[in-house]
């Protein structure tokens, strides 16, 4: 099974693209999409669409997997948050892609066996998981492995 990890962020989107299935795991594709905050709102969710697109696109996946909104003492964040979320939702939708969502401590727990674990404890993890090394990697793209991964242990149970 080929997931689409999304760990959403309107200044950073993580993601990774995993190939998982009972006897080997590979990560296929991961990065980060960017976006300026110069630029107009509107065009940083079209960016973030964009390149999801792209990614479905070229990898096929059977499923888009995003982290679901958690509590934020800030409620423009948390709407902020909404809108990206809704962005990944929408591209996945339009291509016809299974979609799932999760709650941090859910991936949390899923990964590393604690919901309540650290970004460091989740990468070592995914690390040990995937026998690769993240330390160069963005903790929002381990994140979207995380995502990934907690996907697919559900799937599996």
């Amino acid at each position: 099974m080929i997931i689409l990890g999304i760990d959403p962020g309107i200044s950073i989107t993580g993601y990774a693209v995993l190939e998982l299935n009972v006897n080997q795991s590979n990560l296929m594709d991961y990065g980060y999409i960017r976006t300026d905050s110069s630029t107009s709102f509107p065009l940083r969710l079209k960016k973030i669409y964009d390149k999801l697109t792209q990614l479905i696109e070229e990898n096929r996946p059977q499923a888009l997997v995003v982290e679901d909104i958690f509590y934020a003492k800030n409620v423009r964040t948390a709407i902020t948050l909404g809108h990206v979320r809704g962005v990944a939702l929408l591209s996945a939708m339009n291509h016809g892609i299974l979609t799932a969502e999760y709650a941090a401590r859910e991936i949390k727990q899923s990964v590393t066996g604690n919901g309540a674990a650290s970004k460091v404890q989740v990468q070592r993890m995914v690390e040990q998981l995937l026998r690769i090394d993240c330390s160069a990697m963005r903790s929002d793209v381990t994140d979207a492995i995380a995502v990934a991964l907690c996907h697919w242990h559900r799937c599996k149970s």
